[in-house]
């Protein structure tokens, strides 16, 4: 399996925007990192760089600009490898909305993943993202978001945006993976991607193909968080068709990229 999609990934310059929980003792330098996914069968990666720590208010956007560059950095560095993601918050609405239109400009569509909790900011229905996601619709944004906050608030964002694709990160463990698949059955734009807590609940995949079919899933792991090579072998392993791993590998993942 050599040409999976990985649409979940933090990657990063330096140890500050290294998110390895063991990053004191196991650090890879970007080009080590690269190797390391390849190895696992990873041709592509997804995702918005973060810095360890937690953001304040006084470091303004000018703090989330400044990750976005560095996603444009590492693009350079990676060129086809890695597809960035970028920051948008609700508190710096027509920043947000400028940059969408700036990273649009140089062929960026993904927004995320959004991770509020570490950003001083915790509704996902609230007036400010509704703006900023009016922008991220024009422009074709794809929105990937961590799964937090209320279950309503949740809903209000994907069911007032139609038009813009949404996909939950984490499927989590069986409660909150069942209200991704019923988000997924009530909504057309819901989609999960595999990262983090919940692929190594054996039989989770099979469960939620069964209920809402395999084109919205999306293979994840959230390096350098987590291990590739068990999230590549535990899709692998899991009791569906070869048609629906193929897809959820790399097929839904290309289709929503192109």
């Amino acid at each position: 399996m050599e040409n999976v999609i990985d649409f979940h990934v933090h990657p990063y310059l330096s140890q500050t925007e290294c998110l390895g929980m063991y990053r004191e003792s196991f650090y890879l330098d970007p080009m080590e990192a690269r190797r390391d996914l390849e190895e696992s069968g990873i041709m592509h990666i997804c995702g918005s760089v973060i810095e360890n720590g937690t953001y304040t208010s006084d470091r303004g956007f000018e703090y989330f600009r400044e990750l976005n560059r560095k996603a444009l950095k590492l693009q350079e560095i990676y060129g086809g490898f890695y597809t960035p993601g970028i920051h948008v918050h609700p508190d710096y609405v027509k920043e947000s909305c400028d940059e969408i239109e700036y990273m649009h400009g140089r062929g960026v569509r993904l927004i995320g993943e959004l991770v509020p909790y570490s950003h001083g900011w915790n509704d996902y229905s609230c007036r400010g993202l509704a703006e900023i996601l009016d922008t991220a619709e024009q422009y074709g944004m794809i929105v990937s978001y961590h799964t937090m906050g209320e279950d309503r608030q949740i809903e209000d964002m994907i069911a007032g945006h139609p038009g813009i694709i949404f996909v939950a990160a984490h499927p989590g463990q069986k409660g909150d993976f069942l209200k991704h698949i019923d988000r997924m059955k009530r909504y057309e734009n819901a989609w999960l991607d595999l990262s983090g807590t919940g692929l190594f609940r054996y039989g989770m995949l099979v469960h939620g193909v069964n209920e809402a079919g395999f084109e919205r899933f999306l293979f994840g792991t959230d390096y350098p968080i987590c291990n590739p090579r068990m999230y590549v072998q535990a899709v692998l392993q899991e009791h569906i068709s070869d048609e629906a791993k193929e897809c959820i590998l790399w097929g839904n993942a290309r289709r929503l990229l192109e």
